[in-house]
């Protein structure tokens, strides 16, 4: 198989490699947080020695914040009109007119810990989906490590949706395979070959045949998912080398999440409604759909990482040889927020999930090197790739310091000849007038976030859709304590060789069903 030629394409960090392959690849695992300190770090060294040019600097990096801004305003708002029409869209009627009797959907759903609750949602929410139960094959994956947990949960759900699925597969990932880090991809890898093996490769489908969508264990699908996906393969460009990438809102529990979570949540969505309107730049993430075939090719999710879901973009194109695409669906399915038992905990859980997220900056290192090693892709499509990945962790990590909490250094460092200036006297009001009209796009979030929100369950006052309104003052906080710092934080951990591991979000709900237990 064609992976055996490149090695590469399975190395999760610089250990993996040897002689001069691991000094350039921890090379390259340093450049991202190099970058972001060092800008960091100039931002104050030039408010010291060269405060005019500092000053200077700020106005020209809030002029280019607000420009970038009402740029992606404007993709929020296209592609909220575009899910919105993908949901009113007869998808049935679509297919219909197409050939799509051959098609199979492999439906991947990874568990760890989460409740009976959270499990039991996200498999009744297929069954409420109008895709033939006869050509759908859905597995339930439980970890082996976490004892008789997911066993019983498992069982479960086996006992109540075995009639719903005529194909329905519970398996257990067994625990301390060699290669692996315990974690989403080595789980759902692990489910995939199960179904290889005991249901694809017995009745001889073909892969090309079969669309496979690896769901986290939180995700309840719209009844016409699988209708979306499919109309997507069949009129894409190159159905094979595609991924397809649904919108995730979190709103399964979003009116028992507080403030911060509720903003935090959907901020993520926002940025990945944004995303789908710029398919030149779309990867994969969290719940996604892809062929089969390319699956099999790629020897499924990497076993031994944390980003794996951003990863087999990566791998794919990679693989391909820049051959690799990913369909934006503007077609939502629907997670849960990130909350805790309390506050603290709920604080503590929304900063480890972004720094995991944020933990994506490894794939910097490993697309560089896979580029070195690649000579067939071309070079503008590296340069491309390269610059697109860099620049995203380095706004990541720096831009809202930069904009809300290092703008004053000028003023506080630049001494007695600077604050003497014209420019000093100004530089608080040119600024604070730039942030203001950039902050005009809170109200569209507000806005938009009140359309998202599915309907108000019974207990909750409605003078709860004030907060929705309200929490978005909470933006420069969140997107500092939440945005930069833990990217900050994950990019220093990878320029120091301190490799993460996979931290597990919990999933409590506090609304439960009756005759449920959580």
């Amino acid at each position: 198989m064609a992976v055996a030629q490149k090695p590469y394409l399975h190395s999760a960090h610089a250990t993996d490699l040897t002689g001069r392959d691991y000094i350039l690849y921890r090379a390259l695992e340093i450049v991202p947080g190099a970058i972001s300190w060092a800008t960091l770090g100039g931002m104050v060294l030039a408010s010291y020695a060269v405060p005019t040019a500092a000053a200077f600097f700020i106005i020209i990096f809030d002029i280019y914040w607000l420009v970038k801004t009402i740029f992606l305003s404007f993709h929020l708002r296209a592609n909220m009109a575009r899910m919105r029409s993908h949901l009113d869209t007869d998808w049935q009627a679509l297919l219909g007119r197409m050939r799509w009797e051959h098609l199979w959907q492999l439906v991947l759903l990874p568990m760890s810990k989460e409740s009976y609750t959270v499990v039991h949602d996200s498999v009744a929410s297929l069954t409420q989906c109008s895709w033939p139960k006869d050509r759908m094959v859905v597995v339930l994956s439980y970890e082996e490590r976490f004892g008789e947990h997911g066993k019983e949960i498992a069982r479960r759900m086996y006992e109540e949706f075995q009639n719903e699925f005529p194909h329905l597969y519970i398996t257990e990932h067994p625990a301390g395979l060699p290669s692996e880090m315990p974690g989403k991809g080595s789980n759902e890898s692990w489910a995939a070959n199960c179904a290889r093996t005991t249901f694809i490769d017995p009745r001889a489908i073909p892969y090309h045949d079969i669309l496979v969508s690896s769901l986290d264990i939180d995700t309840r699908v719209p009844s016409n998912y699988f209708e979306v996906v499919s109309w997507h393969f069949l009129t894409a460009r190159d159905s094979l080398h595609t991924s397809y990438q649904p919108v995730p809102v979190y709103n399964n529990n979003i009116w028992e999440a507080s403030a911060l979570s509720r903003v935090v949540a959907t901020s993520g969505t926002f940025w990945q409604m944004m995303q789908q309107e710029r398919p030149e730049r779309l990867t994969t993430f969290s719940s996604h759909s892809m062929s089969f075939k390319a699956l099999a090719d790629l020897g499924y999710w990497q076993k031994n990482m944390v980003s794996e879901d951003s990863r087999i973009f990566w791998n794919a194109l990679l693989y391909y040889d820049g051959n690799y695409t990913s369909t934006p669906l503007s077609y939502p399915v629907y997670m849960d927020a990130n909350i805790g038992g309390s506050f603290w905990e709920t604080v503590k859980n929304v900063y480890r999930q972004q720094r995991r997220w944020a933990w994506g900056a490894e794939n910097f290192p490993y697309v560089a090197f896979g580029f070195l090693n690649n000579k067939q892709i071309p070079l503008r499509t590296k340069l491309y790739y390269m610059f697109n990945l860099l620049e995203g962790y380095w706004s990541w990590a720096t831009n809202a310091l930069l904009i809300f909490a290092l703008g004053w250094l000028p003023l506080m460092l630049g001494g007695r000849e600077f604050n003497e200036l014209v420019l000093a006297y100004n530089l608080p009001y040119v600024t604070r007038t730039i942030m203001t009209f950039a902050m005009v796009g809170l109200v569209t979030s507000a806005i938009m976030s009140l359309r998202l929100l599915p309907p108000r369950p019974s207990g909750y006052p409605r003078r709860r859709f004030i907060s929705m309104v309200l929490q978005w003052i909470l933006v420069p906080f969140t997107i500092i304590i939440f945005g930069a710092i833990p990217a900050l934080d994950a990019q220093t951990r990878l320029m120091l060789g301190k490799y993460m591991g996979f931290w597990i979000t919990p999933k409590p709900r506090k609304i439960d069903k009756p005759g449920l237990s959580i």
